[in-house]
Protein backbone atom coordinates (compact mmCIF):
# COMPACT_ATOMS: atom_id res chain seq x y z
CA UNK A 1 0.00 0.00 0.00
CA UNK A 2 1.17 3.54 -0.04
CA UNK A 3 0.75 6.30 -2.70
CA UNK A 4 1.11 3.87 -5.49
CA UNK A 5 -3.02 2.99 -3.95
CA UNK A 6 -3.75 6.39 -4.47
CA UNK A 7 -3.43 6.71 -8.02
CA UNK A 8 -0.90 10.13 -6.81
CA UNK A 9 2.78 9.78 -6.89
CA UNK A 10 4.70 12.43 -5.13
CA UNK A 11 5.58 15.01 -6.89
CA UNK A 12 9.26 15.86 -8.41
CA UNK A 13 10.59 19.27 -7.11
CA UNK A 14 11.07 21.57 -10.05
CA UNK A 15 14.52 23.03 -9.61
CA UNK A 16 16.61 25.71 -10.92
CA UNK A 17 20.38 24.23 -10.74
CA UNK A 18 21.67 24.33 -7.05
CA UNK A 19 24.77 26.58 -6.59
CA UNK A 20 27.89 24.47 -7.21
CA UNK A 21 31.10 25.83 -6.59
CA UNK A 22 32.70 27.70 -9.77
CA UNK A 23 35.95 27.59 -9.04
CA UNK A 24 37.62 26.69 -4.89
CA UNK A 25 36.50 30.46 -3.71
CA UNK A 26 38.06 32.43 -1.60
CA UNK A 27 35.66 33.37 1.80
CA UNK A 28 34.15 36.97 1.13
CA UNK A 29 34.96 38.22 4.54
CA UNK A 30 38.46 37.28 4.30
CA UNK A 31 40.99 40.11 4.19
CA UNK A 32 42.62 41.62 1.31
CA UNK A 33 46.03 43.06 1.04
CA UNK A 34 46.61 47.16 1.18
CA UNK A 35 47.11 48.21 -2.45
CA UNK A 36 44.79 45.23 -3.85
CA UNK A 37 40.68 45.20 -4.82
CA UNK A 38 40.62 41.37 -3.48
CA UNK A 39 43.03 39.11 -2.39
CA UNK A 40 44.27 35.57 -3.64
CA UNK A 41 42.33 34.69 -5.52
CA UNK A 42 41.74 30.97 -7.15
CA UNK A 43 43.62 30.79 -9.94
CA UNK A 44 46.95 29.42 -9.59
CA UNK A 45 49.79 30.34 -11.84
CA UNK A 46 51.58 27.23 -13.40
CA UNK A 47 54.47 27.97 -16.06
CA UNK A 48 52.19 31.32 -17.14
CA UNK A 49 48.93 29.66 -17.10
CA UNK A 50 45.95 29.90 -14.83
CA UNK A 51 44.73 26.46 -13.55
CA UNK A 52 40.77 25.83 -12.42
CA UNK A 53 41.58 23.81 -10.00
CA UNK A 54 44.45 25.14 -8.33
CA UNK A 55 47.56 23.48 -7.26
CA UNK A 56 51.24 23.66 -8.46
CA UNK A 57 54.02 25.78 -7.28
CA UNK A 58 52.89 29.19 -8.56
CA UNK A 59 52.07 31.86 -6.76
CA UNK A 60 48.69 32.67 -6.07
CA UNK A 61 47.16 35.32 -8.56
CA UNK A 62 44.20 36.78 -7.60
CA UNK A 63 41.15 37.80 -9.28
CA UNK A 64 41.66 41.20 -9.52
CA UNK A 65 44.76 42.84 -9.76
CA UNK A 66 45.99 46.43 -9.82
CA UNK A 67 44.49 48.39 -12.18
CA UNK A 68 47.45 48.08 -14.94
CA UNK A 69 49.66 45.75 -13.29
CA UNK A 70 51.54 43.63 -15.68
CA UNK A 71 51.39 39.97 -15.14
CA UNK A 72 54.55 37.90 -14.79
CA UNK A 73 55.24 36.84 -18.24
CA UNK A 74 54.69 39.05 -21.70
CA UNK A 75 51.53 40.64 -22.32
CA UNK A 76 49.29 40.00 -19.42
CA UNK A 77 47.82 42.54 -17.99
CA UNK A 78 44.71 42.96 -15.60
CA UNK A 79 42.68 43.28 -18.70
CA UNK A 80 43.28 39.68 -20.09
CA UNK A 81 42.99 38.35 -16.55
CA UNK A 82 39.10 39.64 -17.10
CA UNK A 83 38.46 37.48 -20.10
CA UNK A 84 39.95 34.72 -19.01
CA UNK A 85 37.84 31.72 -19.32
CA UNK A 86 38.13 28.12 -16.92
CA UNK A 87 36.49 24.65 -16.87
CA UNK A 88 33.09 24.88 -18.87
CA UNK A 89 33.71 28.55 -19.53
CA UNK A 90 33.71 29.45 -16.40
CA UNK A 91 34.75 33.56 -15.89
CA UNK A 92 36.35 35.60 -12.51
CA UNK A 93 33.44 37.97 -12.95
CA UNK A 94 31.06 34.43 -12.37
CA UNK A 95 33.28 33.37 -9.26
CA UNK A 96 32.66 36.58 -8.22
CA UNK A 97 29.37 37.16 -8.41
CA UNK A 98 28.68 33.48 -7.30
CA UNK A 99 30.80 34.68 -3.71
CA UNK A 100 29.11 37.67 -3.29
CA UNK A 101 32.85 39.44 -3.63
CA UNK A 102 31.72 42.61 -4.81
CA UNK A 103 34.92 44.72 -5.14
CA UNK A 104 36.17 42.07 -7.22
CA UNK A 105 32.71 42.62 -9.33
CA UNK A 106 33.66 46.48 -9.58
CA UNK A 107 36.83 46.13 -10.37
CA UNK A 108 36.68 43.05 -13.42
CA UNK A 109 34.05 45.10 -15.10
CA UNK A 110 36.19 48.40 -15.09
CA UNK A 111 38.37 46.45 -16.53
CA UNK A 112 36.41 45.06 -19.67
CA UNK A 113 34.98 41.57 -18.16
CA UNK A 114 32.06 40.66 -20.39
CA UNK A 115 28.63 40.63 -18.04
CA UNK A 116 26.62 38.88 -20.62
CA UNK A 117 28.63 36.10 -21.26
CA UNK A 118 27.14 32.71 -20.84
CA UNK A 119 29.01 29.57 -19.34
CA UNK A 120 28.79 26.40 -20.97
CA UNK A 121 24.92 25.54 -19.03
CA UNK A 122 23.65 28.95 -20.10
CA UNK A 123 24.60 30.45 -16.97
CA UNK A 124 25.63 34.27 -15.82
CA UNK A 125 27.29 36.48 -13.59
CA UNK A 126 23.88 38.01 -12.98
CA UNK A 127 22.28 34.73 -12.81
CA UNK A 128 25.02 33.25 -10.14
CA UNK A 129 24.41 36.39 -7.91
CA UNK A 130 20.35 36.52 -7.80
CA UNK A 131 20.86 32.49 -6.85
CA UNK A 132 23.05 33.26 -3.95
CA UNK A 133 21.44 36.57 -2.79
CA UNK A 134 24.37 38.94 -3.22
CA UNK A 135 21.40 42.01 -3.97
CA UNK A 136 24.19 44.57 -3.77
CA UNK A 137 26.23 42.62 -6.87
CA UNK A 138 22.91 42.39 -8.79
CA UNK A 139 22.23 46.20 -8.69
CA UNK A 140 25.81 46.39 -9.91
CA UNK A 141 25.30 44.40 -12.60
CA UNK A 142 22.18 45.70 -13.91
CA UNK A 143 24.25 49.32 -14.01
CA UNK A 144 26.49 47.82 -16.73
CA UNK A 145 23.71 46.38 -18.61
CA UNK A 146 23.27 43.15 -17.57
CA UNK A 147 20.45 41.08 -19.04
CA UNK A 148 17.50 38.94 -17.09
CA UNK A 149 16.65 36.86 -20.81
CA UNK A 150 19.33 34.77 -20.50
CA UNK A 151 18.31 30.94 -19.72
CA UNK A 152 20.04 27.85 -18.51
CA UNK A 153 19.77 24.59 -20.26
CA UNK A 154 16.82 23.90 -18.04
CA UNK A 155 15.23 27.13 -19.24
CA UNK A 156 16.27 28.37 -15.79
CA UNK A 157 16.66 32.20 -15.49
CA UNK A 158 18.17 35.05 -12.65
CA UNK A 159 14.60 35.32 -11.24
CA UNK A 160 13.69 31.48 -11.56
CA UNK A 161 16.76 31.14 -9.46
CA UNK A 162 16.16 34.23 -6.65
CA UNK A 163 12.41 33.11 -6.68
CA UNK A 164 13.98 29.10 -5.65
CA UNK A 165 16.05 30.33 -2.95
CA UNK A 166 13.80 33.04 -1.37
CA UNK A 167 15.54 36.31 -1.93
CA UNK A 168 13.26 38.25 -1.63
CA UNK A 169 15.29 41.66 -1.93
CA UNK A 170 17.08 40.29 -5.02
CA UNK A 171 13.82 39.33 -7.04
CA UNK A 172 11.86 42.57 -6.48
CA UNK A 173 15.33 44.00 -7.84
CA UNK A 174 15.35 42.09 -11.03
CA UNK A 175 11.03 42.59 -11.36
CA UNK A 176 12.32 46.49 -11.46
CA UNK A 177 14.96 45.51 -13.64
CA UNK A 178 12.70 44.03 -16.41
CA UNK A 179 12.83 40.12 -15.43
CA UNK A 180 9.68 38.64 -16.60
CA UNK A 181 7.79 37.60 -13.88
CA UNK A 182 6.55 34.60 -16.41
CA UNK A 183 9.45 33.33 -16.99
CA UNK A 184 9.40 29.01 -16.52
CA UNK A 185 11.52 25.95 -16.37
CA UNK A 186 10.97 24.14 -19.37
CA UNK A 187 8.86 21.93 -17.00
CA UNK A 188 6.52 24.95 -16.80
CA UNK A 189 7.52 25.89 -13.32
CA UNK A 190 7.10 29.87 -12.58
CA UNK A 191 8.64 31.89 -10.23
CA UNK A 192 5.23 31.55 -7.83
CA UNK A 193 6.08 27.82 -8.20
CA UNK A 194 9.09 27.10 -7.62
CA UNK A 195 8.50 30.31 -4.05
CA UNK A 196 5.36 28.11 -3.15
CA UNK A 197 7.73 24.73 -3.08
CA UNK A 198 10.25 26.34 -0.89
CA UNK A 199 7.61 28.21 1.28
CA UNK A 200 8.59 31.87 0.63
CA UNK A 201 5.57 33.71 1.88
CA UNK A 202 7.17 37.54 1.77
CA UNK A 203 8.68 36.50 -2.15
CA UNK A 204 5.22 34.56 -2.72
CA UNK A 205 3.63 38.02 -1.96
CA UNK A 206 5.60 39.81 -3.89
CA UNK A 207 5.29 38.01 -7.42
CA UNK A 208 1.53 37.97 -6.64
CA UNK A 209 1.31 41.62 -6.53
CA UNK A 210 3.57 41.30 -9.87
CA UNK A 211 1.13 40.06 -11.58
CA UNK A 212 2.37 35.85 -11.05
CA UNK A 213 -0.73 33.98 -12.19
CA UNK A 214 -1.61 31.93 -8.80
CA UNK A 215 -2.99 28.97 -10.51
CA UNK A 216 -0.27 28.47 -13.24
CA UNK A 217 0.34 24.81 -13.63
CA UNK A 218 3.52 23.02 -14.59
CA UNK A 219 3.53 20.55 -17.50
CA UNK A 220 1.99 17.74 -15.61
CA UNK A 221 -1.05 19.90 -13.70
CA UNK A 222 0.80 21.05 -10.78
CA UNK A 223 -0.24 23.85 -9.75
CA UNK A 224 1.58 26.42 -7.13
CA UNK A 225 -1.20 25.38 -4.60
CA UNK A 226 -0.98 21.56 -4.71
CA UNK A 227 3.02 22.20 -4.35
CA UNK A 228 2.45 23.90 -1.79
CA UNK A 229 0.38 21.40 0.04
CA UNK A 230 2.48 18.38 -0.73
CA UNK A 231 5.03 20.60 0.89
CA UNK A 232 3.16 21.27 4.24
CA UNK A 233 3.03 25.29 3.89
CA UNK A 234 -0.08 26.04 5.66
CA UNK A 235 0.78 29.88 5.16
CA UNK A 236 1.59 29.52 2.09
CA UNK A 237 -1.90 27.63 1.06
CA UNK A 238 -3.65 30.24 3.04
CA UNK A 239 -2.33 32.63 1.03
CA UNK A 240 -2.69 31.62 -2.18
CA UNK A 241 -6.35 30.33 -1.46
CA UNK A 242 -7.33 34.22 -0.50
CA UNK A 243 -5.79 35.52 -4.10
CA UNK A 244 -7.79 32.50 -6.12
CA UNK A 245 -6.01 29.60 -6.43
CA UNK A 246 -8.26 27.33 -7.49
CA UNK A 247 -8.76 24.90 -4.18
CA UNK A 248 -9.89 21.85 -6.49
CA UNK A 249 -7.56 21.91 -9.32
CA UNK A 250 -6.18 18.40 -9.97
CA UNK A 251 -2.75 17.18 -11.39
CA UNK A 252 -2.49 14.46 -14.63
CA UNK A 253 -3.06 12.06 -12.14
CA UNK A 254 -6.38 13.48 -10.75
CA UNK A 255 -4.66 14.13 -7.23
CA UNK A 256 -5.83 17.40 -5.43
CA UNK A 257 -3.80 19.18 -2.72
CA UNK A 258 -6.69 18.27 -0.53
CA UNK A 259 -5.68 14.37 -0.96
CA UNK A 260 -2.11 15.05 -0.72
CA UNK A 261 -2.21 16.88 2.21
CA UNK A 262 -4.01 14.08 3.62
CA UNK A 263 -1.97 11.33 2.33
CA UNK A 264 0.99 13.72 3.93
CA UNK A 265 -0.95 14.21 7.26
CA UNK A 266 -0.47 18.12 7.09
CA UNK A 267 -3.99 19.08 9.09
CA UNK A 268 -3.07 23.18 9.25
CA UNK A 269 -2.92 22.48 5.75
CA UNK A 270 -6.15 20.86 5.71
CA UNK A 271 -7.78 23.03 8.31
CA UNK A 272 -6.91 25.87 5.75
CA UNK A 273 -8.27 24.06 2.57
CA UNK A 274 -11.53 22.85 4.59
CA UNK A 275 -12.35 27.14 4.29
CA UNK A 276 -12.83 26.92 1.52
CA UNK A 277 -15.53 23.70 1.15
CA UNK A 278 -13.04 21.32 -1.37
CA UNK A 279 -14.49 18.43 -2.74
CA UNK A 280 -14.80 15.36 -0.31
CA UNK A 281 -16.03 12.66 -2.42
CA UNK A 282 -14.39 10.48 -5.08
CA UNK A 283 -11.84 12.25 -7.03
CA UNK A 284 -11.15 12.08 -10.94
CA UNK A 285 -8.69 8.87 -9.91
CA UNK A 286 -11.09 7.47 -7.97
CA UNK A 287 -10.30 7.78 -4.70
CA UNK A 288 -10.90 10.20 -1.75
CA UNK A 289 -8.75 12.40 0.74
CA UNK A 290 -10.53 10.26 3.39
CA UNK A 291 -9.05 7.06 1.51
CA UNK A 292 -5.87 8.83 1.86
CA UNK A 293 -5.81 9.84 5.56
CA UNK A 294 -7.13 6.11 6.27
CA UNK A 295 -4.45 4.56 4.50
CA UNK A 296 -1.78 6.73 6.06
CA UNK A 297 -3.06 6.44 9.55
CA UNK A 298 -3.27 9.89 10.23
CA UNK A 299 -5.49 9.64 12.86
CA UNK A 300 -6.65 13.63 13.24
CA UNK A 301 -6.22 13.88 9.79
CA UNK A 302 -9.36 11.30 9.62
CA UNK A 303 -11.24 13.50 12.40
CA UNK A 304 -10.94 16.57 10.36
CA UNK A 305 -12.24 14.97 7.45
CA UNK A 306 -14.71 13.57 8.92
CA UNK A 307 -16.18 16.36 11.10
CA UNK A 308 -16.37 18.44 7.91
CA UNK A 309 -18.57 15.95 6.15
CA UNK A 310 -16.28 13.55 4.95
CA UNK A 311 -18.72 10.35 3.76
CA UNK A 312 -17.07 7.19 5.46
CA UNK A 313 -19.97 4.93 2.83
CA UNK A 314 -17.77 5.95 -0.07
CA UNK A 315 -15.95 3.21 -2.00
CA UNK A 316 -13.20 3.88 -4.09
CA UNK A 317 -12.24 2.74 -7.47
CA UNK A 318 -11.46 -0.85 -5.77
CA UNK A 319 -14.76 -0.79 -4.38
CA UNK A 320 -13.35 -0.22 -0.89
CA UNK A 321 -14.57 1.52 2.19
CA UNK A 322 -12.66 3.68 4.25
CA UNK A 323 -12.80 1.19 6.91
CA UNK A 324 -11.27 -1.78 4.88
CA UNK A 325 -8.29 -0.21 4.53
CA UNK A 326 -7.04 -0.03 8.09
CA UNK A 327 -6.98 -2.29 11.18
CA UNK A 328 -6.14 0.81 13.52
CA UNK A 329 -8.99 0.62 15.95
CA UNK A 330 -8.95 4.29 16.67
CA UNK A 331 -9.78 4.64 13.53
CA UNK A 332 -12.00 2.49 12.98
CA UNK A 333 -14.05 3.68 15.85
CA UNK A 334 -14.55 7.39 14.40
CA UNK A 335 -15.58 5.83 10.67
CA UNK A 336 -18.04 3.58 12.52
CA UNK A 337 -19.11 6.46 14.83
CA UNK A 338 -19.83 8.72 12.00
CA UNK A 339 -21.44 5.95 9.84
CA UNK A 340 -23.82 5.52 12.98
CA UNK A 341 -24.58 9.37 12.86
CA UNK A 342 -25.18 9.40 9.20
CA UNK A 343 -27.84 6.71 9.43
CA UNK A 344 -29.54 8.13 11.85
Amino acid sequence: MGEGRLGGAPSLPSFVPPPTPLLPLPSPSSSTRPGRVCGGGSARRRGGRPSAEGGGRGREAGPCRRPGRKRAGPGWAAADMCKMSFKHGTTLLMVASYAGHIDCVKELVLQGADINLQRESGTTALFFAAQQGHNNVVRFLFEFGASTEFRTKDGGTALLAASQYGHMQVVETLLKHGANIHDQLYDGATALFLAAQGGYLDVIRLLLSSGAKVNQPRQDGTAPLWIASQMGHSEVVRVMLLRGAERDAARHDGTTALLKAANKGYNDVIKELLKFSPTLGILKNGTSALHAAVLSGNIKTVALLLEAGADPALRNKANELPAELTKNEHILRLLRSKEGHRKS
